[in-house]
């Protein structure tokens, strides 16, 4: 099997940039279902601990509202019952409730649908029932004001879509069991930052005598009398494959990668129809000071919240106010930074590159308006501390990670683009293709990411991956005629 990698070092979207003596994980920072990694590493005859070490994150989120009040966020029944009655100790018994439904939608929909297909029609008939018992119907935010009355609340209860790529006002209840799912396994940060996982991962593909190749863009995935038979790489080299299997964006897959005679389902035309999540306006920082007393993982909720998310999902506005979340590595692992440093990153929900936004004149307004609430809330004196700074826009998103409209999540996770409806892992048109990641079933987040690989283990046929040393040189006509195309 050989892995191709864009960038110039393993990891996509989960790319760590160092810079100034700190390490920046660049991408996922909440390690939730840490057994998903367990079991990859029991299939390589290896223990997990022994490559890389998680710590408990405690609490796991601590949410700060626009006038100074904070809910931390733990995986404690009696604390959550506490913070809860903080706002409204009426709402302490429509959280149990709450909670006790988002505990009954994960067993359904992560223990018995995340690892499954959905190839079929039959496949979703089957668990409809199931479906429409639990209410999936319903959005995140309609099912939690359901059961609890406090604006406060419920907005602690709603934002994890967000952490996904969903609108909670928009996004299929189903969401919900993500609740359930912190408080039954934790949420837990790798030592040595995300890319130790990186690396261990790498290290686990090619302890199985497979190869995994930086530097490497692809520009088409070739296709011969309906089955996928390789790759063309930008400089025109090609790699034969019996099988192929994409990571990239879902949407990039089939717009950039397939040409449209091989495309009958996820055609231009669809995928331009599709709806896509917000972006990330993400900005990473070191500090030459510590700051003690932010949390590891810090929400800060701003004055508006459903029409500040309407601005972002619909109006396609980049908003005054904003909502942000701020991640503290170095609380859990001095280590990334120099002694007697900090290193941060903040990210704010932005539109997608729909929006009518020129990020090379905003980038710098809009980090310094980022700089300015963080020193007048939680982080005083943070302007004259900061050492080492640099960010990445919804530009970069598509011009970097290959994203189609720059979006951070692929396609927005709403009822009509999950579980059958979103990108199959078994690709619909073309024999031998598979889609493994966030842009295929079951979705975004780690845990989706790991099960759409559970998924992909299901469907696979037992061949050979990729062909041995079948990397070619390309043919003088390919180099005179291949037309180019963006490269994933």
């Amino acid at each position: 099997m050989t892995v191709l990698e864009r960038r110039d070092q393993p990891g996509g979207r989960a790319y760590v940039y160092r810079q100034d003596g700190f390490t920046f994980d660049g991408g996922p920072t909440v390690i939730t279902a840490p057994f998903l990694f367990e079991e990859l590493w029991e299939l390589c005859g290896k223990k997990l601990r022994d490559d890389v070490e998680l710590r408990p994150v405690a609490p796991f989120y601590r949410i700060r509202f626009n006038d100074g009040q904070t809910f931390d966020y733990t995986g404690d029944g009696n604390a959550m019952r506490e913070q809860v009655a903080k706002f409204n100790p009426d709402d302490v018994e429509g959280y149990d409730r709450f909670y006790e439904m988002s505990r009954k939608i994960f067993e359904v929909g992560f223990e018995r649908l995340s690892f499954e297909p959905f190839s079929s029609w039959w496949d979703m008939a089957k668990i409809a029932p199931d479906m429409v018992k639990l209410k999936s119907y319903r959005t995140v935010w309609g099912l939690v004001a359901s059961y609890v009355k406090s604006h406060e609340v419920r907005q602690v209860l709603s934002f994890h879509p967000l952490l996904v790529g969903g609108n909670p006002f928009e996004t299929t209840s189903i969401y919900s069991l993500i609740c359930h799912l912190e408080r039954k396994w934790g949420v837990w940060f790798p030592m040595g930052g995300t890319g130790s996982l990186v690396k261990g991962l790498v290290g686990l593909i090619e302890g199985q005598g497979n190869t995994v190749i930086t530097g490497q863009t692809v520009e088409e995935i070739r296709v011969e009398n309906g089955k996928a038979v390789g790759v063309t790489m930008e400089d025109g080299r090609e790699i034969d494959a019996d099988l192929v299997v994409s990571n990239a964006d879902s949407a990039w897959t089939y717009k950039k990668l397939i040409r449209s005679q091989h495309r009958k389902r996820w055609t231009d035309e669809k995928v331009d129809r599709a709806r896509f999540s917000m972006s990330l306006f993400v900005w990473y920082f070191g500090t030459d000071k510590k700051f003690e007393d932010v949390a590891h993982h810090t929400i800060m909720l701003g004055p508006r919240y459903k029409p500040l998310l309407t601005d972002i999902f619909k109006n396609k506005t980049l908003s005054e106010d904003f909502s942000l979340y701020l991640h503290r590595p170095t609380a859990t692992d001095p280590s990334l930074a120099p002694d007697g440093c900090d290193g941060f990153y903040v990210l704010s929900p932005v539109p997608h590159l729909d929006a009518d936004i020129d990020w090379k004149v905003e980038t710098e307004r809009y980090r310094k308006k980022i700089e300015a609430h963080l020193e007048s809330t939680i982080m005083p004196g943070l302007s004259e501390s900061i050492v080492t700074s640099r960010c990445l826009t919804p530009q970069g998103f598509r011009d970097d990670l290959l994203s189609v409209k720059g979006a951070a999540f692929g396609m927005e996770p709403v009822l009509l683009q999950s579980a059958y409806f979103r990108p199959h892992n078994v690709c619909e048109d073309i024999e031998n293709l598979f889609l493994v990641g966030a842009g295929t079933h079951p979705g975004a987040g780690v845990p989706g990411v790991l099960s759409s690989a559970k998924v992909l283990e299901r469907v696979l046929p037992d061949l050979p991956l990729i062909r041995p040393e079948a990397l070619r040189a390309p043919t003088d006509a390919k180099l005179a005629t291949g037309k180019k195309h963006d490269a994933a």
